[in-house]
């Protein structure tokens, strides 16, 4: 771990040039589709350099001490979006990691989403009342912001051949795009959307299916078992689960 004094030290030597001779040797002795997959992670480093070497010649002054608890502006959430989604592709198509979580905001998430023409925190937006149409319109909005975000993020993994495998990466991964809450203003556990991309799990796609109320466990034990954890008869409390994991998802 490193201490506070080398983590606020900024390198003005770019990471990759300490270590071009290290990588060249290695790359030399690595199969072809290894060495791709090295090439394209070096590649996303570099860019990444590039950025940050962007924004420091802007940030003529200390780098500020933050206030406890913040850890970004509201207004580089576009921004930072893309990145975390870009490192997450990158972190899968090596192998650092087979299972990712990408949450935008906290359960009480305030963001202004200035950049779609919002200015009320969403937070705010989603317990409004039903029949508050500015309201219900701004939720699409920004509804409609995150769909792209997971739009991008299928994308990126449809656009990368499957390491090693046929097809692309998106046709061996499953995306679940969720949320805790069915209807923000009255807090409701019932009718929470499921939404489920690519074919990791081998469930059926193109549709919309009604799962007619059973409990979200019975969901969850399904993708357990889709992932080859057969052996799992609960998720959560038991006594949803008597039925056993969700069918026709398949």
């Amino acid at each position: 771990m490193q201490d506070q004094t080398s983590r606020s030290r900024q390198s003005t030597t770019p990471v990759l040039d300490d270590v071009r001779d290290d990588l060249r040797t290695l790359a030399a002795s690595l199969p072809p589709e290894d060495r791709r997959l090295l090439e394209h992670h070096t590649d996303l480093v570099r860019n990444f350099e590039h950025q940050l070497a962007g924004f420091r010649k802007t940030a003529d002054h200390p780098v500020p001490v933050l206030e406890e608890g913040v850890v970004e502006q509201n207004d580089q959430m576009p921004k930072i979006s893309r990145m975390q989604i870009d490192l997450l592709v990158a972190s899968m198509q090596a192998d650092f990691s087979r299972i990712a979580t990408l949450q935008f905001t906290n359960s009480v998430g305030q963001a202004h989403m200035k950049w779609i023409g919002v200015e009320e925190g969403q937070h705010d937006l989603s317990h409004k009342p039903n029949a508050d149409s500015d309201a219900q319109e701004k939720l699409t909005r920004i509804n409609a912001w995150y769909a792209g975000e997971v739009a991008y993020l299928a994308r990126r993994l449809a656009d990368i051949p499957e390491p090693g495998g046929n097809g692309s990466m998106l046709d061996h991964t499953t995306i679940l795009w969720t949320n805790e809450l069915g209807e923000g203003n009255s807090h409701s556990h019932n009718d929470i959307p499921w939404v489920f991309l690519g074919g990791g799990l081998g469930f059926t796609g193109g549709r919309m299916v009604d799962a007619g109320g059973v409990a979200h466990n019975r969901l969850l034990l399904a993708i357990a078992h889709a992932m080859g954890h057969t052996e799992l008869t609960q998720f959560g409390n038991p006594d949803y689960c008597a039925a056993g994991p969700l069918t026709g998802l398949s």
